[in-house]
Parts: structure tokens; sequence; C-alpha cells
């Protein structure tokens, strides 16, 4: 049985790259169960239109487009945010229905008069501003380097007897490069909403989950990055005038496991609909 539903004023998820073999659909899907938001804020790389393909979409990749589908018709409020990874999307931005929005970027207005800039973040991304083929090449390697880590954390786990690792998050924290990309991505994104006076600024793009003050000679804002679902599993929750950031751990694991699957027979159709989208939004 699934736990009670948490009350969420405002949930924001990231990077959670439905169609690729990193996506940890189901941890998700059980999150998106325990909670009950009055805002929901995809931002950015929900679906990896990148490398979207007949080849690879599992039950529950479907599951969480139909969960999110459910809170549409329930009235959520949805802002889908348009990433680099669906940024086919970004040629829809503006586009209503219901309750759903598709946006390249959003301002809201939060408790005691502070505002939220949120933004993917890709802007900031010079690979992606002047090499997208390279960029893309990235994007491929980066899904092989997920499976490889599945398959060394099953020897380190099951004939080991050892903890799991992550090679990605190894190579990102030994490699110079990468944590000054990681540190200028957080200061430029401050300094923006600095100078826009915006209260907090949301990202997601870098998967690196994050909360903290930053500061410059203007003022300080509070830069949040909501992460990813393909290693850190992660969201920024906002309820009752503060922000805080989920992670899924081992007891959502065990009460996860004690949640009885269930087949849905539209999926496939709503599959080939999606299917059929892409490929002409490709073609344009």
């Amino acid at each position: 049985m699934h736990p009670k539903k948490r009350h969420v004023d405002i949930v924001v998820i990231s990077d959670v790259h439905l169609g690729t073999y990193g996506c940890h659909a189901k941890e998700l899907l059980f999150y998106l169960k325990s909670i009950k938001p009055k805002i929901v804020i995809l931002n950015g790389d929900i679906i990896d239109i990148w490398q979207f393909s007949k080849r690879y979409w599992p039950k529950s990749h479907m599951k969480v487009i139909k969960h999110l589908m459910n809170w549409m018709s329930k009235k959520v409020k949805i802002y889908y945010i348009t990433g680099n990874h669906d940024e086919m999307l970004r040629k829809f931005s503006g586009f209503k229905m219901g309750s759903f929005r598709i946006v390249d970027k959003l301002v809201l207005p939060l408790n005691d008069n502070k505002n939220a800039w949120f933004f993917h973040g890709d802007v900031f991304d010079v690979t992606m501003q002047h090499s997208k083929w390279l960029a893309k090449l990235g994007a491929v390697g980066y899904d092989l380097l997920i499976l490889i880590n599945r398959f060394v954390n099953f020897i380190s786990v099951n004939i080991l007897k050892k903890g799991k690792l992550s090679l990605s998050k190894k190579i990102k924290n030994g490699v110079k490069s990468a944590i000054k990309f990681i540190n200028d991505f957080e200061q430029t994104a401050a300094d923006i909403a600095i100078n826009n006076k915006y209260d907090y600024v949301v990202c997601g793009h870098i998967h690196q989950p994050e909360i903290r003050e930053i500061n410059n000679m203007h003022g300080s804002t509070t830069y949040l990055n909501s992460g990813d679902w393909i290693e850190n599993l992660t969201a920024l929750e906002y309820t009752d005038g503060k922000w805080s950031l989920y992670k899924f751990d081992e007891t959502d694991m065990m009460n996860m496991k004690e949640v009885k699957e269930e087949d849905d027979p539209n999926s496939s159709v709503l599959f080939e609909e999606m299917l059929a989208g892409f490929n002409l939004m490709k073609a344009s």
C-alpha cells in the first residue's frame, strides 16, 4: 500500500530523460504518487526527444506520462519548461490546454512578496550554444556510461557484496573543468537573478541538486537546482514558505517493492500518438 500523500505547494522536477536507459521512471512514479501538489513545474528534459525511439519505451515511462495527465484532469497547474533535450517543444512555447502550459521560462510570486525565476539552464552551456552535435554525442555517451554503471553495480552489490558507486559522479567530481563549469553555471544564474531582483532562481540541466544562497556585490539570491532522475533521484519542494530538497532513499525503495504493478491497456495507443508527434516535430 502506498504511503499517505504529502501536500506540497510546488514541486519542481527536471532532467528525467524518459526514453533513455538511465531514467529511473519507477522510482519517479512512486514519488509522484506520494505527493499531492498544487503546482507542478517540469523544468526541462522530461522526455528525451533527442534519443526518443520505438526501440526503448518501457511501461514505467508511459505511466509517468499518464500520472501527469491525471494531474491535469484534476486541474493541477502544470508548467512544462522546455530544456535542450526537449527543445523541439520550444516552437510551442505559450501553448495552453486547461491547467497545462508550455513555457521557456517562468516567474512565480511566492509567500512574503518573494518571487522565483524558473528556467532549465542550457542557455548558459557553451557546448549547447555552439556545438549541438557534440552535445548530442555527449548525451549518447552519458547514456552508455549509465548502462555500464548498472552492470558494475550489479557485480559490486551481488558478487562483491559492496555498495553502489556512480561512475559519472566520480568523473564529474574528479575533473577540475567539470567542477568549474558547475560553479560558473550557478554563479551566472545567481548574478542574473540578483540583477533582476529575483529572490530565488531555480534551474535544472547540470544534474547537480542544490539549495544555497549566493552573493555578489549587488545583493544575494537563493540558487536552487532540482537535480535529476538519472543519478540523484531528486526534486525540489516548496511548502509553507520553505524550500526543501527531496531525495529518493532506501526507505522509499523498500516501500516501492510493496506496491503492486498494474498494466494499462491504453498505453500502447498513447505511445504511438507520442511517436507520431515527435516524428512530426523532427521533420518540421
